[in-house]
């Protein structure tokens, strides 16, 4: 009976699928489609050529109901935004926008939007991961329901490349991955996977499978079974693919593979996982790998426990796929490889151009194939060959449009971005296929043990894991959270709702039930709340952070002691200093990797307040570093080689910036004085100033921007690129 349940809820599922393509590999984030009698020619002057929206973009389109979602790029020059867009899927109007502001990311403006959005069934809600590392949900008409920003509470790491992983909605959560460099334990950069609460943003795991990060990478996680448990398997930043349970985020194993890091998702065979990147070995200097891993393995893996390996295919950006006992994948240059899974034989290879960044989608024995160069394929395939049924080349006919993303399938029709517009072919059959997101009962994807009954057993089992949710929390002095406590069995499945004995070191009260209440009087303190049960333990992590007014010196610390503890991307990055008798804070120039840091010590919901700060810097061999303080995700900036002063949202996009020439001598401390101001109009206005400590204020500001699309909240903190030391003292925050 209890099979026969598990059978069915199963069956619901792929029943809810069917027809959605929810997420940017699938329904099932593995490349392929159930649908039948899909077109097998198309062509731009009406042959199955349904519609066509002059909306480009850089990442696939997903689909829900009769709406498509697309994340791309809006505006120009000083009004860029990532965009969230909803088209009705039977005729590409469009249905409403939201729009996200970019801030302090690295990324340049034509690489914005670069993740997929992921749209959750049960909900509706749609999920976007901006390269400044805002996960937003949004609900299906278009309204904000929730937001996490993990460039201000977690650190963030942005590159210029845009390289942002797309979000994973599975059960109750949804799980993004990121170089973050946090605070505490989290404090060193590392390549973390963050799993939220899909409803209400709170976070429930977060881990940090691998070793130290060698780039940012957008690794598409595959969810699958394997050896009984629920498994996310994806690459990291460390040139490693791992195998974590979703619902504790506990590693299963972990497999290096390649010297760079990871930018491609796997494919799944029942317990063979394919694996495959374009980056140097680890075994010589050779380019490129595919190969095959028992996926019921544990523990630290090496490239000996493969199955089978082939070096040389570079195959870095596509994903694998596995389809009807074949191992499909496309290289970087366009050649589309056929692998007999048992074996690694390369069965057959088929050219399709000469540059490859999109996936191949399976369905109704078809690969549907967008090449980078423009050209769409429909190539039907098997074990013993590929034929290609035909192409289309998006554009006006005069030049080809790039496309980088996938396709995506649902209702019969296949919907293709290129960096210009959105392209829909299928039998005109389909153009009255309408129907709404509510036709149909939605089935919950839980992991197996929470859909089936009677699997609950004692916490005190052998192997049985806890976690407190939510694992971290912010609050303000005097504010509350309730934490609860779950148990797992040893392979991840939800067992139940525990009680547990409370406590904590930290300032406040906690109560029996798990909800702990901040001292009020206490206006910074970070620590850990503690619930046991029986003789095993479980922590989650409080911050109780400041709000306006503030005033930071570093009088009380220690000399070459680390940062105070709460300070986001901090730790190991400053140190105090002495300085003309007084104790500084030093941004360190000892490594080139973190020379450079943005670092904040408040709420991302704070708004209309002023920061300042003294700020110094040494020149050695002409070079001399930059400093800046940071208010509601504008940065006000002293650059020493440039002797400039800036205000920008937006580093990577100068159209953002305003600037003008400052003179900044060195071994000289300055005031920096930034204040930040919601305008009833909608736009945001920043006002910097900078003087030489010691003299009196200028009364009038030193520079001035107005932001017509700007951020209205954000948190405090500064900025230092320290080619050598800079140095900071007596950082105050008062509200406007």
């Amino acid at each position: 009976m209890r099979r026969l349940c598990l059978l069915t809820l199963l069956a619901a599922t792929a029943l809810l699928h069917a027809a959605d393509w929810t997420d940017y590999r699938g329904p099932n984030r593995d490349g392929k489609s159930p649908e039948k009698n899909l077109v097998n020619d198309w062509s731009l002057d009406g042959r199955n050529f349904l519609w066509k929206a002059p909306y480009g973009g850089r990442s696939a389109p997903v689909t829900f109901g009769n709406r498509v979602y697309l994340f791309n790029a809006s505006g120009k020059e000083d009004t860029v935004q990532e965009r969230l867009m909803c088209f009705d899927a039977t005729t590409g109007k469009v249905v409403w926008e939201y729009f996200n502001t970019v801030f302090h990311s690295d990324a340049p403006a034509h690489r914005v939007a670069w993740s997929a959005p992921a749209v959750d069934a049960e909900t509706g809600n749609i999920y976007i991961f901006g390269v400044d590392g805002h996960l937003i949900a949004v609900d299906k008409n278009g309204k904000k329901v929730w937001d996490r920003s993990l460039n201000e509470e977690y650190g963030y790491v942005s590159t210029h490349g845009g390289r942002t992983v797309s979000p994973v909605i599975d059960g109750e959560l949804v799980i993004v991955s990121a170089i973050l460099s946090a605070w505490g334990e989290n404090a060193r950069a590392g390549h973390r996977y963050a799993a939220f609460d899909k409803k209400t943003g709170a976070m429930v795991w977060l881990v940090q499978p691998g070793q130290r990060p060698y780039d940012t990478t957008y690794s598409p996680p595959i969810i699958a079974e394997i050896g009984g448990q629920r498994l996310l398997i994806a690459g990291g930043g460390d040139g490693a693919v791992h195998a974590m349970q979703v619902s504790t985020g506990k590693k299963v194993w972990s497999l290096p593979v390649s010297k760079r890091g990871m930018n491609t998702g796997v494919a799944v065979d029942g317990t063979t996982v394919f694996v495959s990147h374009s980056e140097e070995n680890l075994e010589d200097n050779e380019m490129g790998l595919v190969a095959a891993l028992d996926g019921t393995k544990t523990g630290e893996l090496k490239i000996a426990d493969l199955k089978w390996k082939d070096y040389g295919p570079q195959m870095g950006y596509s994903n694998p796929v596995f389809a009807e006992g074949v191992l499909y994948q496309i290289d970087n240059s366009s050649n589309l490889f056929a692998y007999d899974p048992a074996t690694g034989q390369e069965l057959w290879k088929q050219n399709l151009g000469n540059l490859q960044k999109g996936t191949p989608v399976w369905a109704d024995g078809k690969l549907y194939i967008a090449t980078e160069s423009g050209v769409v394929y429909i190539v039907k395939v098997s074990r013993e060959k590929a034929e290609v049924l035909s192409k289309v080349t998006l554009g006006d006919g005069k030049e080809p449009e790039q496309v980088v993303a996938s396709v995506a399938v649902s209702e019969g029709r296949i919907f293709v971005v290129s960096e210009k517009a959105m392209y829909v072919f299928g039998k005109p059959s389909r153009l009255g296929a309408a129907r709404t997101t509510t036709s149909r009962g939605v089935a919950k994807a839980t992991p197996i043990a929470a859909r089936v009954a009677g699997l609950a057993r004692s916490v005190v089992d052998k192997g049985a894991q806890l976690q407190a949710v939510p694992v971290e929390v912010i609050l303000r002095a005097g504010q509350s959270a309730s934490f609860t406590v779950r148990s797992f069995d040893e392979k991840g499945n939800f067992l139940k709702n525990e009680k547990a004995e409370w406590s904590t070191t930290m300032k406040g009260s906690i109560s029996g039930d798990g909800k702990f209440t901040s001292d009020a009087e206490t206006r910074v303190q970070a620590g850990k709340i503690t619930a046991k049960i029986g003789d095993q333990t479980v922590e989650a992590r409080v911050r109780v952070l400041p709000v306006a007014p503030l005033g930071v010196d570093f009088e009380m610390s220690k000399v070459d002691g680390p940062p105070p503890p709460f300070w986001v991307n901090a730790l190991g990055k400053y140190t105090i200093r002495e300085m003309d008798g007084s104790k500084v804070l030093a941004k360190l120039a000892d490594n080139a990797f973190t020379k450079r840091a943005r670092t904040f010590f408040g709420h991302t919901d704070e708004h209309d307040y002023t920061v300042e700060a003294d700020v110094r810097a040494i020149d050695r061999r002409r070079n001399m570093g930059d400093a800046g303080v940071v208010a509601q995700r504008y940065a006000l900036t002293l650059y020493g080689n440039h002797q400039r002063l800036e205000i920008q949202p937006w580093q990577a996009e100068p159209k953002r910036t305003a600037s003008v020439d400052f003179a900044w001598k060195k071994d000289t401390w300055y005031r920096l004085k930034l204040r930040v101001e919601n305008l009833s109009n909608g736009t945001v206005r920043a006002q910097g100033k900078a003087w030489p400590v010691g003299e009196p204020e200028p009364d009038k500001w030193t520079i001035e921007k107005i932001d017509p699309v700007g951020s209205r909240e954000g948190a405090p903190g500064i900025y230092a690129d320290a080619p050598n030391e800079v140095f900071f003292d007596n950082i105050k925050v008062v509200k406007n």
